[in-house]
């Protein structure tokens, strides 16, 4: 019996031995498979890293992308042309670029005008000297009637303006809009600019009489169609994919009107408004100069038409002088600031200036 037990713990003992035998075995080569399993892991990392190297080598960094360049390239340019646009010029250079060729220009004019008077070119009832006329001038600013005189005639230009402008702003949207219209009363606008305004104050004096109703007709008839005719001119330089944007997003009717077409339209409206003002400021001259009333006051063309009865030069050139003036003026102080502004607002000029 004790041989028998002996054996069987022999038998259990190497059968023992061999299962650890084997299951050493077995884990080794579970092992051998793992390690196999990191060595190719390692590998497909090797293969990323190279493909990555790769892919920096060809393209770059993300820093050092041909596209960010190109961004920061951009976003530096706008700010240069911002920081441009900001900068203001130095007075001097305005004063030098804007003031003094206007003031050498007149120097140089009333030099020869004195050379000529001093030179008896013609006689001194003809040709008086500036200094005569700065005296007629004068005497009439010590009578009081030198700003009254401007001022009826400003007044009555201003008016009659504004009432062009009133007619002459939707007639030129008309004209612009609807083809029949503008092949029926277009060439009859175009006509009418280019007759001279003083050919309508005889019929406006047989229409309305010696009163202010024919100086106010001769005006309009003169500053309407310019105003009109540069309306339209603008409404044709609007590019047509600025009115479909504007009837895309809802602006159609007199809403695409008032935020599409006029402000697109605005340099071309502008520069019949200048031309506007100039017929209108021309008819008014016209017309006072020929119609003569008591009813009517004494504006520029009156006090011109004055001088000339009575022979006198100086005042004569000195009505000239003031019409100039004021002519000039209306230019500089109303138009000129509209137009820089917006010239600037489409980038056209420098905030600066």
């Amino acid at each position: 019996m004790a041989s028998t037990d002996t054996g069987r713990s022999a038998g259990v003992t190497t059968d023992g031995q061999d299962a650890e035998k084997t299951g050493a075995a077995g884990l080794e080569d579970a092992g051998f498979k793992d390690a196999g399993f990191k060595d190719a892991g390692l590998e497909g990392s090797a293969v990323a890293d190279a493909g990555l190297e790769d892919t920096q080598a060809t393209h770059g960094s993300a820093g050092d992308r041909p596209v960010g360049d190109d961004l920061g390239g951009l976003e530096a340019g706008l700010d240069a042309l911002e920081t441009q646009a900001q900068s203001r010029v130095p007075l001097g250079t305005i004063l030098l670029h804007k003031v003094l060729p206007p003031v050498v220009a007149v120097v140089l004019v009333l030099g020869v005008w004195q050379i000529l008077a001093a030179a008896d070119v013609k006689p001194d009832y003809m040709l008086p000297s500036p200094l005569d006329v700065w005296h007629s001038l004068s005497d009439q600013w010590h009578k009081g009637t030198l700003l009254g005189v401007v001022w009826q005639s400003l007044s009555r230009g201003a008016l009659g303006f504004l009432a062009s402008l009133a007619i002459g702003t939707p007639l030129g949207l008309l004209v612009a809009r609807v083809p029949f219209v503008r092949a029926a009363i277009g060439p009859i606008l175009s006509g009418l600019q280019s007759l001279p305004s003083v050919a309508w104050v005889p019929a406006a004096i047989i229409w309305f009489g010696l009163n202010d109703s024919t100086i106010y007709a001769v005006v309009l008839l003169g500053a309407v169609p310019s105003i009109a005719n540069g309306l339209v001119s603008g409404v044709d330089q609007v590019p047509p994919l600025f009115l479909r944007a504007g009837r895309t997003l809802g602006a159609a009717g007199l809403s695409g009107i008032r935020h599409v077409l006029l402000p697109a339209a605005l340099p071309g409206y502008l520069a019949g408004l200048k031309q506007g003002w100039a017929f209108s400021w021309r008819s008014l001259m016209a017309a006072e100069l020929i119609t003569h009333s008591p009813d009517l006051g004494v504006g520029l063309g009156q006090q011109l038409e004055n001088a000339r009865g009575n022979s006198d030069m100086p005042g004569v050139l000195a009505a000239i002088l003031l019409i100039l003036v004021v002519g000039i003026g209306i230019e500089l102080l109303v138009f000129s600031p509209i137009e820089r502004r917006v010239l600037r607002s489409r980038g056209l000029i420098a905030r600066s200036l």
